[in-house]
């Protein structure tokens, strides 16, 4: 996957330390552009909103926990309809690409894009672009309407097929401007959406009247800035699934251990919170906290301890955790997958076999074990009824954003409003469980599990709080959207 290059962002700055950190507009870069009054103004279906559309001065604060004397801080513009829009319906050519993982959603975002285009702006050409990014240059492409997508959000998966890698700029724009197609909505992670703004760089180095917009995806929840990303409640509910099988496997046995291995490359969100919703998970293991098996205070010591109390156990483990526990025997510590993501092994496997061994090697406490991984029965999964309803509002925020005339952007919520991201901001670092915030502490008191940590491990662990400071509000308000007043001067 390409780098995204360094631009200059645009930023607005007011009184009191307000900045404001815009996306581009197509007026940057295109003189003379003519807009049109937005259709929705004939819309049936908002002829009962009390105000049709988002002011131009809406925007909404990055961080909502200050101090009477605290600057206004970060704002990210406003998702929402605007009352002018730079293309008109018959002229709109809209085309959509799904690229990464698979991910509880993702057909339910296709729909609500191409429903939001048909039905609030009478747009009628919206192609599909098929099998991820390589799909502009290499694939056919599927013509989308209303009633092509009318049930897809019962199935999971992605009806346009996905894949990793296959970015090549200079192709894909090529084929966006030999289609004439004036509308791109791109459906990825955080490597996709670093593709996305190399995209809308040369198009805006080509001058071209072409609108880019993401729908940032990951299951992991590993975007920063925004409140959480679609899939993540849904694979936090099935995870569910797999820790109550692991509960009633330990439960059934003498000295039963239920293991289950659950998504979380870099970030260890769905197990944490999977953890903390299960209330039968006595240790959890995430890629943020490292541990150790042997010796005082080790893995094995409170397995030991645990089984001697309940006469059973469950761990839930984060696929990224403990990968530096196995680098001396693996060979692919380096290896990346066509996105660019760090190879990993099966850590769930791994510590399954050393459990395993160090009990039978003790010969004092005989144990049974049981491995469960429901990660692509997780993935392969239709969106639950929240996530349905984000994902509709991430659609419709993109598509208005577009008609507006508005590029180089994603569309997220942030503080429980849908708001337009730049793409740098989406891309510049990962999210991750911040293991000296509260959230964390919950769940340590919620296992009742050592935190692992030597001083060592501690100090550094302060240290990137001190570099994050906002992780906090993120984490206690991730799975409840707060309702700021409108005019979001909070300060």
């Amino acid at each position: 996957m390409a780098d995204s290059p360094v631009t200059q962002m645009k930023i607005v700055k007011g009184d009191y330390g307000y900045v404001l950190e815009d996306v581009p507009h197509l007026v940057d870069y295109i003189a003379d552009l003519p807009n049109y009054p937005n259709p929705l103004r004939s819309n049936p279906a908002y002829s009962v909103v009390k105000q049709y559309f988002v002011h131009v001065d809406d925007t909404v604060p990055q961080k909502i926990v200050v101090h009477k004397d605290s600057p206004r801080g970060t704002h990210f513009r406003r998702a929402g309809p605007r009352q002018k829009v730079y293309f008109e319906s018959d002229e709109v050519h809209a085309c959509i690409v799904t690229c990464g993982g698979l991910c509880p959603g993702l057909n339910t975002v296709i729909r609500e894009i191409v429903c939001g285009l048909y039905h609030m702006y009478g747009v009628t050409r919206i192609l599909g672009i098929d099998g991820g990014y390589r799909g502009f240059y290499s694939r056919n492409t599927v013509t989308l309407t209303p009633k092509v997508v009318n049930d897809i959000h019962k199935r999971g998966g992605t009806i346009l097929g996905t894949s990793r890698g296959g970015h090549d700029t200079s192709k894909i724009v090529d084929s966006i401007q030999d289609r004439g197609i004036n509308q791109v909505y791109i459906i990825g992670g955080d490597g996709t959406q670093r593709g996305a703004a190399v995209i809308f760089e040369e198009i805006r180095r080509r001058g071209l009247k072409v609108a880019v917009a993401g729908i940032p995806k990951t299951i992991d929840n590993d975007i920063p800035v925004i409140d959480r990303s679609f899939g993540f409640d849904t694979a936090v509910e099935e995870a569910q699934r797999a820790i109550n099988a692991a509960h009633v496997e330990s439960e059934s046995i003498e000295n039963g251990i239920g293991l289950v291995k659950l998504m979380g490359r870099y970030s260890g969100f769905i197990a944490m919170y999977a953890t903390l919703a299960s209330r039968d998970v006595d240790c959890c293991l995430i890629p943020e906290s490292p541990f150790y098996l042997e010796g005082s205070g080790g893995l094995y010591e409170f397995i030991e301890k645990r089984l001697k109390e309940n006469g059973h156990m469950v761990i839930v483990i984060a696929e990224g955790a403990g990968q530096e526990l196995l680098s001396e025997s693996l060979q692919s510590m380096n290896q990346q997958d066509a996105s660019g993501n760090k190879l990993l092994q099966d850590v769930g496997l791994w510590i399954s076999q050393k459990i395993k061994d160090h009990f039978a090697k003790q010969n004092k406490l005989p144990i049974n074990l049981k491995y469960i991984d429901p990660t692509y029965m997780i993935r392969a999964i239709p969106g639950n009824a929240s996530d349905n309803v984000y994902c509709t509002l991430l659609a419709q925020s993109a598509v208005h954003g577009a008609m507006a005339g508005y590029t180089g952007f994603v569309s997220g919520l942030v503080n429980g409003r849908q708001t337009y991201i730049p793409f740098n901001r989406i891309t510049e670092k990962q999210n991750q469980v911040v293991i000296t915030d509260r959230m964390w502490a919950r769940l340590l008191s919620s296992t009742n599990q050592p935190s692992f940590l030597n001083p060592k491990a501690l100090t550094e662990a302060k240290k990137k709080e001190e570099e994050f400071p906002n992780q906090l509000d993120r984490e206690d308000s991730i799975k409840g959207p707060l309702v700021t007043n409108n005019n979001v001067l909070l300060t």
